[in-house]
């Protein structure tokens, strides 16, 4: 097993946010819970940092607060439009469906960015991320309008694309 080898600034970066995550979910200053609140979080971002090497941490400034909230919105605009889209295809069987696996090249080099924009494509109804490679996202689409990867490009990631090039680009 090829093990990452340790980084305290991830290290640090981690256990913070853990610990956030823990006292969101607790919101106790009882001394018992901070104190073990701090343990369990530095036990997790210890054995985090060492088994996990996806992403380097991200220097988070006003600006990447700010399009993280935009972000938030995109996705949310793009998840009721797909929910509409597909609960009418539901409720109307005689709407077009022509499912397919469609393609498009990605202008994101940041591995988690990436990752994220696969994970907002698969959570917004009608489609699915089935792969990446490198730069070249396939995309299963519940109706495939056009196979043209720039429409497609267009049509399903360049919302999302655009916001995540201000974080991690």
């Amino acid at each position: 097993m090829n093990k990452s080898k340790f980084s305290l600034t991830k290290f640090i970066y981690t256990f913070i946010i853990i610990f956030l995550i823990w006292y969101a979910f607790t919101t106790s200053l009882q001394p018992a819970e901070i104190i073990t609140g701090i343990i369990i979080s530095l036990l997790v971002a210890y054995i985090t940092v060492i088994n996990f090497d996806c992403c380097d941490p991200i220097l988070i400034t006003p600006s990447h607060i700010i399009y993280f909230i935009k972000y938030f919105f995109v996705f949310l605009g793009a998840l009721v439009k797909a929910n509409f889209d597909v609960a009418r295809r539901v409720i109307n069987p005689n709407l077009p469906i022509n499912p397919g696996i469609v393609s498009f090249e990605t202008q994101l080099n940041n591995d988690f960015a990436k990752m994220v924009l696969a994970n907002s494509i698969t959570l917004t109804p009608g489609t699915l991320t089935v792969d990446v490679v490198d730069n070249k996202f396939y995309i299963h689409w519940i109706d495939v309008t056009t196979e043209n990867p720039e429409d497609v490009y267009k049509e399903i990631a360049e919302p999302f694309e655009k916001v995540l090039l201000k974080i991690y680009g």
